[in-house]
């Protein structure tokens, strides 16, 4: 500051110099000073003198600040210093004193400073360059300054944005910043930036915008969160309102499941703060931009189906059957609600399943109306319930029916315990409360809207008016109402109840023949009409004349002649004897022409101001343009007209039924070509299928018909084989004979040899016998010699043994022979033996020989039978394969025979075809021959080929 203070001059410099002139010092300063700090000094000072001076500063020092932009952006300090003198001079955020002296000129400054910045294109472009800096000192007050100019200047600086390159991007990735500051501020400039540009809208949108605000929104605590969730759910509705590209985006990226937690509300609802409400209630109007009724009907039907599938509908329902909540939060969640439901079948039966959490629980429909035929509730809540309720029946032939089934006096409730809709609406309508009146009737009205069914119904309705009268019809007891008039004292509007009667008259009556019977059959109804209707009265009761004027139109005009007395005809000489017609007609005209119509065609919510102004509903309005035009013709036409009329509508209906019928047939017609294009679907595909098979097939057989070329080729070669393979079969018939029998001969010889091992046992058996028995024998001998004459009887029985021995040693010597002479390999060692006992050791070296030659015979006869089962293994395999061989070649054999037998069958069609050709072409030939044309035979001309190829052979001989 001691530059600044230099420059303005000390306290004994004489004079003060002005604040215009220091101004321009240091403007001087900026431009000629070479000195960075000179310059940064000089802008700083610019900078504390902007609020006070901002004309001056505006005036003198804008182009410099400018310049310093462009020159000095490698010193951060001054960058920020001039962008803050910007702001200052262009902004209008002026200190509350300030504001109040100068408001007039407040506006037109910033509007012309910002004009003059923006004049040069560059500067917009420039400032969106330093606006990307990451240094606080620099993105912050660009940030405020583009906020500043945009809310000067918003299309022209949108355009410039619009059109640099990236300048939407660049702008956007301020939400990522870091530092809330720069981050709140940059959702301010996006909500400027977005204003009413479709093209921006859809920049930011794709530019990943939802999901950045929306993870804003959920990290500052959603609906409990601060003034930066206002300004994101601010900024949300700019992307979203009117602009249906970025509604379906917004769907389609799933970001309405996302809002569901915004309306998680705890069940003590109390303590609920300004800035909550606030919050709350943008989030309802973010959901209703959704589902606005002026949206296209596609989108806003898929809308209402995802809030719906992710649950949204049911909070929303969770918040308006609870308690504590805050009223303008409650009407405003019945509105959203409304709007949700609004012609969604899925929706609207949702809520009509809706009870109240009360003892006993209550549909939310009953106490919605009781709040809306309650006089103390507020206005506002009592048309969010009426809008409520008309939304639920819209195209809602179910909910519709339902609501005139508790009018019915088969289903009303006999003990009292419980109040049904019905029962509510009828209360309202008859209540002392015009404003009831008027709403009980207008949602009677919607229940009966294009539903000729409950018309018809509503007839069979009666009410008991007091104790020892008949009950009266509902038409009647409106009709008396009605022609009382302002007899009933009544609290609001005198003309508020006429009109809403009027308006149920005229719905319930049109396009119902049955029920214009009904109200002709009443003879004070149309002396009542025509007489309010003739008379002059105020402009209060010109709206009550254009509804009489239209319901008796609407008698003329629907009126099936039934009633002789009231016929068509009659009426209308009724309606120029004492109204005339162009005063019917000028009076029918107060009713499009009256200013409260007009509000109430704009919009299906009723939008009303104050009780007073609630005289016409949206959809009646819709009726009233439909018939207007209808009536006036329909009152000039004479009883030749109206008789072509008739004859024209009778022909209409039946053109309509035969329409109908045809309808009918073409619905069914349609289904069965769908079924036959399902069939046809199904065939095409089993089609493709067997085409596959067909082509694999086709190709199977080609390489059938391959290989078996490949074998006639190889024919003389397999036949040969096939011999060998035969011969080999029969050697396999004879070796198999040869060893069954080695087999049995094999089990002789096992047997054989089993009887010659006993054999030999006994023998080894009877030669030690004979060895004890010799040692035996010597020893008796001695003892004899010693003692011979003890000893004789003893000796005479050894001799007797002795004998008996021999005996037995010739009958083994002879089984051995036998044994020699089967085995046909021992030899015969001596025929006969000597009878006397000889050496014992002769007979043991005969016995060992026999012991050796029989375990020879023994081991080569285990050798041959090993052979024999190896060559038996061998042989049993060559057989299995030899057989294996056969079975193939025999398959092969008969797949040769069925392509033989096709291919032969394919050459007969061939041929057949061949014939069926040969018969055309002589026809045509006959004909040819017949219109004189000539034609050359087949043999002739192969004559002259072959006269042609012999002519050209002589030629070459000859040369």
């Amino acid at each position: 500051m001691s530059f600044l203070w230099g420059v303005m001059g000390g306290p004994s410099s004489g004079p003060q110099p002005s604040g215009a002139e220091t101004i321009q010092k240091l403007c001087d300063r900026v431009a000629s000073s070479t000195l960075l700090d000179d310059r940064r000094d000089a802008v700083r000072a610019l900078k504390s003198l902007s609020k006070k001076y901002r004309l001056e500063v505006g005036t003198q020092a804008m182009e410099h600040l400018i310049h310093v932009l462009q020159t000095d952006r490698s010193d951060s300090e001054i960058i920020g210093y001039a962008l803050d003198t910007l702001y200052n001079v262009i902004s209008n955020d002026l200190e509350e004193e300030e504001q109040e002296e100068n408001l007039t000129k407040v506006d037109d400054l910033g509007s012309q400073f910002t004009e003059i910045f923006i004049k040069q294109h560059e500067n917009v472009t420039l400032l969106l360059t330093l606006v990307e800096e990451f240094d606080f000192h620099v993105r912050w007050p660009g940030v405020k300054l583009l906020t500043s100019l945009l809310k000067q200047q918003g299309p022209q600086v949108q355009q410039i944005i619009l059109v640099s390159p990236m300048g939407v991007s660049r702008l956007m990735d301020l939400l990522a910043d870091s530092r809330e500051v720069i981050r709140n501020d940059g959702v301010l400039l996006l909500q400027q930036l977005t204003k009413s540009n479709a093209a921006i809208q859809k920049i930011v949108a794709f530019e990943n915008a939802f999901e950045r605000l929306l993870d804003i929104i959920t990290e500052e605590g959603n609906s409990d969160g601060g003034i930066v969730v206002e300004d994101c759910l601010l900024l949300l509705q700019n992307l979203l309102k009117n602009n249906n590209s970025n509604q379906n985006f917004f769907k389609e990226g799933s970001y309405i499941q996302r809002m569901k937690p915004w309306f998680e509300v705890g069940d003590d609802n109390c303590g609920w703060s300004a800035q909550k409400v606030t919050n709350l209630h943008l989030m309802l109007q973010l959901v209703r931009v959704l589902v606005s009724p002026t949206n296209p009907p596609g989108a806003t039907s898929s809308c209402q189906k995802a809030m719906f599938h992710c649950g949204l509908l049911q909070q929303l329902c969770t918040i308006l059957m609870a308690t504590g909540v805050p009223a303008d939060i409650l009407t405003e969640t019945i509105n959203t609600v409304s709007e949700v439901i609004r012609g969604c079948q899925m929706n609207q039966d949702y809520f009509a399943s809706v009870n109240a959490p009360s003892n006993p629980p209550r549909p939310a429909i009953v106490v919605l109306l009781m709040s809306m035929v309650n006089e103390r509730q507020p206005f506002v809540l009592r048309c969010a319930v009426l809008y409520c309720f008309q939304c639920f029946l819209y195209k809602n032939q179910k909910g519709q029916g339902e609501i005139v089934s508790t009018l019915l006096p088969s289903t009303i409730d006999a003990t009292g315990n419980s109040v049904s809709a019905g029962q509510l609406l009828c209360g309202g309508l008859f209540s002392t409360d015009s404003l009831s009146n008027w709403c009980a009737a207008v949602a009677l009205a919607h229940a009966l809207q294009e539903n000729a069914t409950l018309k018809e119904q509503l007839l069979r309705v009666q009410l008991a008016t007091s104790i020892g009268n008949p009950p009266v019809s509902l038409l009647q007891q409106c009709t008396n109402i009605l022609s009382q008039g302002d007899k009933i004292d009544r609290r609001g509007s005198k003309v508020q109840t006429r009109v809403g009667l009027l308006m149920l008259l005229c719905t319930w009556l049109s396009n119902c023949s049955i029920a214009v019977t009904h109200f002709l059959h009443n003879p004070a109804n149309i002396p009542f009409l025509t007489g309010q209707i003739a008379e002059n009265l105020g402009e209060e009761e010109q709206l009550v004349q254009g509804l009489c004027a239209l319901l008796l139109g609407i008698s003329i005009y629907y009126n099936d002649n039934s009633l002789e007395n009231y016929r068509k005809e009659k009426l209308k000489q009724l309606i120029e004897k004492r109204i005339g017609r162009e005063n019917f007609i000028e009076k029918l005209g107060f009713i499009s022409k009256h200013e409260l119509y007009s509000r109430a065609a704009q919009k299906p919510q009723p939008g009303f101001s104050s009780p007073e102004h609630m005289m016409f509903d949206h959809e009646f309005t819709k009726l009233v343009k439909e018939l207007e035009g209808v009536i006036s013709k329909a009152i000039y036409k004479s009883s030749e007209e109206d008789k072509k009329e008739e004859e024209v509508k009778k022909t209409l209906e039946q053109h309509d039924n035969i329409v109908t019928q045809y309808k009918k047939v073409i619905r069914e017609q349609d289904q069965e070509l769908e079924e036959l294009k399902q069939r046809i679907t199904t065939l095409m595909s089993q089609n493709e299928q067997l085409q596959a098979t067909v082509t694999q097939q086709v190709s199977q057989i080609q390489q059938h018909k391959d290989q078996y070329n490949l074998l006639k080729v190889q024919l003389g070669k397999d036949i040969q084989h096939h011999n060998s393979h035969g011969d080999t079969f029969q050697m396999n018939g004879i070796q198999t004979e040869e060893v069954s029998k080695l087999k049995e001969e094999l089990e002789e010889w096992k047997n054989k040899h089993e009887l010659l091992q006993g054999q030999i046992r006994e023998k080894d058996f009877l030669i030690e016998k004979l060895k004890s028995s010799q040692l035996e024998i010597g020893t008796t001998e001695l003892s004899s010699q010693n003692s011979r004459s003890g000893g004789l009887e003893h000796n005479n029985e050894l001799q007797k043994e002795l004998e008996m021995l021999r005996s037995q040693l010739q009958l083994q010597s002879a089984e051995i022979n036998q044994l020699l002479i089967e085995n046909q390999k021992l030899q015969v060692m001596n025929t006969t033996a000597d009878p006397v006992l000889g050496d014992s050791g002769a007979i043991v070296t005969h016995s060992s020989e026999l012991e050796g030659q029989l375990e020879q015979q023994i081991k080569e006869l285990k050798s041959e039978v090993k052979a024999l089962s190896e060559e038996k293994e061998s042989l049993k395999q060559h057989l299995d394969s030899s057989s294996s061989t056969v079975a193939i070649l025999q398959d092969e054999k008969i797949k040769l025979q069925q392509e033989v037998a096709e291919s032969k069958k394919e050459q007969d069609d061939l041929l057949v075809l061949l014939a069926d050709q040969d018969q055309k072409l002589s026809a045509l030939k006959i004909k040819l021959k017949d219109l004189g044309v000539p034609v050359e035979d087949e043999d002739d001309i192969e004559s002259g080929d072959q006269g042609d190829e012999d002519e050209d052979v002589e030629e070459e001989e000859q040369e």
